[in-house]
């Protein structure tokens, strides 16, 4: 399937092609191609948590990219869309530790190129912590704990009562102890037919109840009440429907659940269904509030089956983090709930204008009627012209605005009880000419009456007070004022006289009495009514102190009191009017210019709200701080007053302590506002001051994080470019700071990483913005060599150990960048100052290849290491940097000169390690550094041993560290023969150098590709051949570190044996002497010696310890035998010999008494280009293990290599396939030829002691294979019948220091002598039978070839006749034929002793067979007589021989009769 999409084509020759999607939309493409492949890695791996994260998160980003480019989106969905587009992708790539990725508000990636280092640094933490608090959020099982908010999520399923009107379901939080509301209502309008009013809210009645805190957490209960009121007729059981009036509200009942548990997160199902019993109210006059506390208290509730059903669910965050991190529960059609008050921590931006109003309770009188009235109270707002507010009382969540407020009716009770809560929300504009008025109205219950009852009596109450401030909350008992209707309603006729009682008494009216009073056209009623009141605002405030800052223009007199006063405010209420605090006190400050009369005090006030932000109940408003002073703050002068202030107080210390302190902690900010005012007016004056005080205070390590704080808030003015020429304070920073950032960085550990990671990037800052010009007078500093020096080995440390994150990639990059320019202005400098023979300076050069290597080389910048398109990307944007900085390394060596000896050998290092890099072009450049070293030392030694010692040394490192290629082997050989080859005196003995380079480069390159090979053996056998090599061309340190290499890999395959030979090979470096060890011969921390000899017996003891473990008891007492030498006569610790001669006893007895499993030989042969090159077409002798058959062994040898095809033949192969590109392995057992030591030959030695050495100690090996010479003869099937037999000859015996040797030598026995030699083996396995006393299912098939056949194919006088030279051979033979005799003689003679009853016959039969046989043998090649003295053999053994030889026997003469008889057959 192809897709053609739209896209521009830029550049030509080589093309980029762009598509035209948005960027959002590439860069959605490009991630998900990148955690396809991750994903794919995963489900090979089997790590399925993972796997199935990175699927959701896949399947997420291409749901939203399709949505994206649909172009269906509206505007504020799509930009919702991307932003969790873009928090999806960073959460992602922090999952899978990929690169940050930087974003700026709107989410687009930053441009490294047109964002200054400090705004890179910030954006890089933002990212970084929005990241990691997610992911703390998804670890923390408590999300609570970590947020200082949350919220109760609750959806109304269904509400089962029998109401038979239209109904209000007002739910909300209730504190049972308190007997308190603590959250705004919910209000959900229910039909009469039994379900939701508004039909589209069907199955979506969902609310959230927000601002929740610590301390409700805290509180002993928490209720969710529900409360319901009718809306229709007076009473319920009136029927005629025309004549009654409609529309009241009257109470029916309440539902009561306590969800304590839930909020204590106790329980937590948010699938559980709650049952909410509903209590009806008793009586149509029972209060809601009063059954509320009843249904409380009360066991349980006679619900018949009525009440709500709902589910919730705790949530943390508050309202802004909920509707992101649960966009499935909490969206917009979601109701919210408020707290009836602040949250206990104010979040930034969180304005807020609410007054919660409570109706209380009243009193009134009946008046002229026989019974309490049905009091309506109906609320509404008013301006102070009598217009009323629309749309401004809210009932309760989830309903529109409502212009009047209509309370329960409570049928004819004189002292009604509400507990109502509204909320008003008026325009902060209006709150001023505002109020509140109350109409109380007796309602009817027939609709006739009910149109003739009118307003009985008013209150009030206004929002502001007469002194400017809000309202004060609190219960108000209000004034009941009665008038005419239609003068009640003129609120021009009551808004002058006292609205509460409290008023009324202010103003010295007296005390109501039982009697009414006349206040103008009111008349005060002797009714009572009480409302209390809660403001939540961000804008209006309560306090006079804080208003009368607020207006200071309305009265300048109270100016000074009133700025001593803002300090006495309590804080949360400073916090919500903080821009306009600020504003106020910058408007004095700057309105009074030309008089420091209020500077002292408005910088006191400034210190002040400074260290409320620094509290911890308001670090929220750390941002909001932030961003006035970089959007809002307009004070221009403002830095000359704070200066001035400033300066007072430090000159001024000893009298000021307390206010110098304070302004000190609140340092940080204050610059921030000297610098914004100094960006906004007079950049000249105040940059040295600033600089200077910068410089003072870094130099005595005070406020760190303050002065960093502060610099970089001046670079990032600085790199701004609306702010004009810039050099010229760039120079007075690198002049009066450079030096000092770069020593508070040297200084500074790694405890801050916030710290220091902000001086490195305003340190970077500073380098970015040096033009060369500023270099150029850099060079002019004093104590230049000293700045070079700090400012080397600073880099040097930042590259090793960086103070960014690992994925912080642009960051790094862009840093790498700044280095690359400054340490290429550095050299130049280096070569200007430092390079003649009077002013050069060795370490000061020796840091600078330090630094530039380093660079080099730091992972960042290895490019080849990333995937593809971030490798592009890279590229596209900074080049490869390895390539410039190599080049001018280069340069700069050759630079030198006459200096260059003084770098050798101590550059080589560092130089191969940079020619190493895998960019070919570096290569080719660098890789002539080495002839150039090379001839350097020659010219001054006639040698370049130093040289070459130290390249072989570091090239070992290197490669193993991962460094290295077949492509470099090939460029370091190609390069430096052709430069060898063209020089006079360094031809020959460079050619050499560079062969034994190469040939190590293909051991070292061998060695680390198997290094991580499950294969052990693999291993070792590229770390022998590495050993090999260092032992050839002397390299004893190198040799002994690969030893000890080898001795390890044997150890963890408990090959004890091999361990020891290898561990020997160190052991024979070594003298018996007290000469001093060398360090490189102690490089086991193991091992406390001094001296040789010391190191030695040390070694001994292991290997001791080793043999042992292998059952190699000859060998240890080899050992032993040494070690005792040394203590007699040597050192004369007896106790030492005592204890090696007690184990040597041991060993003797092992010797004798403890069997010894035979290992099999096989030899296997590896032949296919596909083998790796130290196996390729060659041939090994493997020692088998204990006890494994070939068919085990074989298994585990085409384990190793699954794709080899095993051959069927033991021939060698042809040519063909051993150029074949595939792997064919051959294996077959062999036979180990014994090689008896000389002081055993020609002695009766015991059997135990010569069956170690028939397979130890050997490195000749036998295979014999049959072969046919010449057409098969019908008489005669071994007449032309051969064997051949083959020698295979090994590098060194076995075993040794592996359990396999390649084969050096091969060799194959005459045809002819085979036959002869054959009967040896026949001997030696009789004899082996006897000793091992095996069991006689031991197939002896091949003990003894057919004296028949043998005779017709030898022993005729044609045969004799051809080959006069085999006649000695003959008689050899036949005398081997006789004396197998003797020996099966005594078989069936303790056959005949062991046979049972049953087998009886068989021995009979036995006996006449061998009977037959014998007299023939004896008569054609003579009798032999074995003389019993078998030393060798043990009677039970030796018996046990003779049975099995006897039955052997038995089997063979029959098989022979049989044959002979066929042949005589017609």
């Amino acid at each position: 399937y192809i897709h053609l999409k739209e896209a521009t084509v830029e550049g030509s020759g080589l093309e980029t092609v762009i598509p035209t999607e948005l960027p959002l939309v590439q860069e959605v493409t490009t991630t998900l191609r990148e955690w396809a492949t991750i994903w794919r890695d995963l489900y090979v791996g089997d790590k399925r948590e993972m796997f199935t994260c990175v699927r959701d998160m896949i399947y997420d980003l291409i749901e939203w990219r399709s949505q994206i480019l649909s172009g269906t989106l509206p505007q504020d969905e799509l930009t919702e869309l991307k932003q969790k587009v873009t928090s999806k992708i960073d959460y992602g790539n922090k999952y899978l530790d990929l690169d940050l990725v930087v974003r700026d508000k709107d989410g687009n990636i930053l441009d490294p190129q047109l964002t200054s280092t400090i705004s890179l640094f910030t954006a890089h933490e933002a990212a970084s912590k929005q990241i990691e608090d997610r992911i703390q959020e998804e670890k923390v099982i408590d999300p609570f704990a970590s947020t200082p908010a949350f919220a109760l999520f609750v959806t109304l399923k269904n509400v089962v009562c029998k109401i038979g009107e239209d109904a209000e379901v007002l739910m909300s939080l209730y504190d049972p102890v308190e007997s308190k509301f603590i959250s705004e209502n919910y209000l959900v309008k229910w039909s009469s037919s039994g379900l939701v009013k508004d039909i589209d809210q069907l199955h979506n009645l969902r609310a959230v109840f927000t601002d929740l805190g610590s301390e409700d957490l805290k509180r002993e209960k928490i209720s969710f009440v529900c409360q319901i009121v009718r809306v229709g007729r007076m009473e319920l059981r009136d029927n005629n429907t025309k004549k009654l009036t409609s529309g009241l509200r009257r109470p029916f009942g309440v539902a009561v659940m306590d969800i304590t548990d839930i909020i204590t997160g106790k329980l937590d199902d948010e699938d559980k269904q709650h049952f909410i019993p509903f209590q009806p109210v008793a009586g149509e006059n029972d209060f809601l509030q009063t059954v509320i506390n009843k249904v409380i208290t009360a066991k349980e509730v006679n619900h018949k089956g009525q009440g709500l059903w709902v589910t919730m669910k705790l949530l943390p965050g508050d309202i802004h983090q909920i509707r992101k991190d649960f966009p499935h529960l909490v969206d917009r059609s979601t109701a919210v709930a408020r707290k009836m008050g602040f949250p206990e921590i104010i979040m930034p931006g969180d304005v807020r204008n609410d007054i919660y109003v409570t109706l209380v309770q009243g009193d009134f009188d009946k008046g002229s009627k026989t019974t309490p009235k049905n009091v309506e109270v109906t609320m509404s707002i008013y301006d102070e012209d009598g217009k009323k507010l629309e749309n401004a009382i809210f009932p309760g969540a989830g309903d529109e605005g409502i212009s009047e407020y209509k309370s329960v009716i409570y049928y004819q009770v004189k002292q009604p009880r509400w507990f109502e809560t509204i909320k008003v929300a008026i325009p902060i504009e209006d709150v001023n000419r505002s109020h509140l008025r109350f109409t109380f109205r007796h309602r009817s219950s027939q609709d006739s009456k009910d149109k003739s009852e009118k307003i009985f009596a008013l209150c009030f109450v206004k929002l502001m007070r007469y002194d400017g401030t809000t309202l004060r909350d609190g219960e108000h008992d209000l004034i009941v004022y009665k008038a005419e209707p239609k003068k009640l309603e003129d609120s021009s006729l009551y808004l002058n006289v006292p609205a509460t009682k409290l008023e009324l008494e202010e103003k010295g009216y007296s005390a109501i009495s039982k009697s009414t009073q006349n206040l103008g056209n009111c008349t005060i009623s002797k009714d009572s009514f009480q409302i209390s009141t809660l403001v939540c605002s961000t804008k209006l405030t309560q306090n006079v102190d804080l208003l009368g800052l607020l207006k200071w223009r309305s009265n300048t007199s109270l100016l000074q009191q009133n700025l001593r006063q803002l300090m006495k405010v309590e804080g949360g209420e400073v916090v919500k009017f903080l821009q306009d605090t600020l504003d106020a006190l910058f408007n004095i400050m700057m309105e009074n210019s030309d008089s420091d009369t209020f500077d002292t005090l408005v910088f006191d006030a400034l210190v002040f709200i400074i260290g409320l932000i620094a509290d911890r109940k308001f670090q929220h408003f750390n941002p909001v701080l932030e961003t006035y002073i970089r959007k809002h703050f307009s004070a221009t002068l403002a830095y000359t007053k704070l200066t001035k202030v400033l300066k007072n107080y430090v000159d001024n210390a000893e009298k000021l302590t307390d206010q110098l302190l304070k302004a000190l902690k609140a340092l940080e900010y204050i610059f921030k506002f000297i610098v914004r005012s100094r960006v906004l007016f007079n950049q000249y004056i105040l940059l040295p001051l600033m600089t200077d005080q910068l410089k003072f205070h870094l130099e005595k390590q005070e406020e760190l994080k303050a002065c960093c704080q502060l610099l970089s808030d001046i670079l990032e003015v600085l790199y701004r470019k609306d702010v004009g020429p810039t050099q010229w304070h760039v120079q007075v920073i690198m002049e009066k700071l450079l030096r000092t950032v770069n020593r508070t960085v040297i200084s500074m550990g790694r405890e801050s990483p916030h710290i220091v990671s902000l001086f490195v990037a305003s340190m970077t800052a500073i380098l970015r913005q040096m033009d060369d010009y500023h270099y150029f007078i850099f060079n002019t500093f004093t104590l230049l060599q000293d700045f070079l020096m700090e400012t080397f080995i600073m880099f040097k440390d930042l590259i090793g150990k960086n103070v960014y994150p690992s994925d912080w990639v642009i960051m790094n990059m862009m840093q790498n960048k700044v280095f690359l320019r400054a340490i290429s202005q550095y050299a130049a400098v280096l070569n200007k100052k430092f390079l003649d023979q009077t002013n050069f300076e060795l370490q000061l050069w020796n840091n600078y290849f330090h630094l530039a290597v380093a660079f080099l080389t730091q992972e960042s910048l290895q490019l080849e290491n990333f995937s593809s398109d971030k490798r592009a990307k890279i590229f596209h944007k900074y080049q490869d940097m390895r390539r410039q900085i190599g080049f001018e390394i280069r340069d700069m060596w050759y630079n030198l000169g006459p200096h260059k000896i003084k770098f050798i050998p101590e550059m080589v290092g560092p130089i191969l390690e940079m020619t190493l890099v895998p960019e070919i072009e570096l290569r080719k450049a660098t890789i002539p550094i080495f002839f150039d070293m090379m001839q350097c030392e020659f010219h001054f030694t006639c040698s370049f041993q130093r040289f070459e010692n130290e390249i072989i040394t570091k090239l070992d490192h290197e490669v193993e560290g991962g460094r290295g290629d077949e492509q470099y082997k090939v460029l370091f050989q190609k390069i430096l023969l052709e430069h060898c080859r063209k020089h006079k005196y360094l031809a020959k003995t460079g050619e050499n150098f560079v062969t034994l380079v190469v040939r190590l480069l293909e051991r070292l390159l061998d060695y680390r590709t198997i290094m991580h090979d499950e294969n052990k053996e693999n291993r070792m056998s590229c770390t022998v051949n590495v050993l090999n090599f260092y032992k050839e061309i002397d390299r004893e340190e190198m040799y002994i570190r690969y030893l000890y290499k080898l001795c390890d890999l044997h150890k963890e395959c408990d090959n004890y044996t091999e361990a020891a030979y290898t561990l020997l090979l160190h052991a024979k470096l070594l003298k018996w002497s007290d000469e001093q060890c060398a360090a490189h011969l102690t490089q086991r921390d193991g091992y406390q010696a001094t001296t040789q000899g010391q190191l030695k017996d040390q070694l001994y003891q292991q290997i001791i310890n080793y043999f042992d473990k292998g059952k190699m008891w000859e060998e240890a007492i080899i050992l032993g035998k040494e070690l005792a030498e040394q203590y007699e006569n040597e050192m004369f610790d007896f106790e030492q010999l005592s204890a090696s001669l007690r184990k040597q006893a041991q060993f003797y007895e092992n010797i004798v008494k403890v069997i010894r499993p035979k290992p099999d030989y096989f030899a296997v042969g590896y032949y296919g280009m596909g083998f790796p090159t130290f196996l390729r077409n060659k041939m090994f002798i493997y020692r088998g293990k204990e006890y494994e058959r070939r068919e085990d062994f074989e298994a585990r040898l085409l384990t190793q290599f699954p794709n080899a095809e095993k051959m069927k033949t033991t021939t060698p192969p042809n040519e063909d396939t051993k150029c074949s590109p595939g792997q064919y392995l051959q294996c077959f057992t062999v036979k180990p030829i014994l090689e008896l030591p000389a002081k055993f030959q020609n002695k009766p030695v015991s059997e135990q002691i010569v069956s170690f050495y028939t397979v130890n100690e050997v490195h000749k090996f036998q295979y014999s294979r049959p072969v046919r010479k010449g057409e098969k003869d019908p008489d005669n099937e071994f007449a032309n019948m051969w064997i051949e037999r083959t020698t295979y000859t090994t590098a060194y015996k076995l075993p040794g220091i592996l359990r396999w040797f390649e084969v050096k030598s091969v060799s194959t026995v005459s045809m002819r002598e085979a036959c002869v030699s054959s009967r040896h083996p026949n001997q030696m396995r009789i004899c082996s039978l006897a000793q091992s006393c095996a069991d006689a299912g031991v197939p002896l098939s091949g003990l003894t070839t057919g004296h028949h056949s043998l005779k017709l194919a030898f022993f005729n006088d044609k045969y004799m006749q051809e080959h006069p030279e085999d006649l000695e051979k003959i008689e050899k033979l036949k005398d081997l034929i006789a004396w197998q005799i003797p020996h099966l003689a005594e078989g069936v003679r303790i056959h005949g002793e062991k046979v049972t009853e049953a087998l009886r016959p068989f021995h009979d039969r036995m006996e006449a067979c061998f009977k037959q046989l014998r007299e023939k043998v004896e008569k054609q090649y003579g009798v032999k007589t074995l003389v019993r003295t078998f030393t060798c053999l043990r009677p039970l053994c030796y018996m046990k021989y003779n049975l099995v030889l006897s039955v052997v026997i038995f089997r063979r003469y029959l098989k022979s009769m049989t044959r002979q008889k066929k042949r005589k057959r017609p």
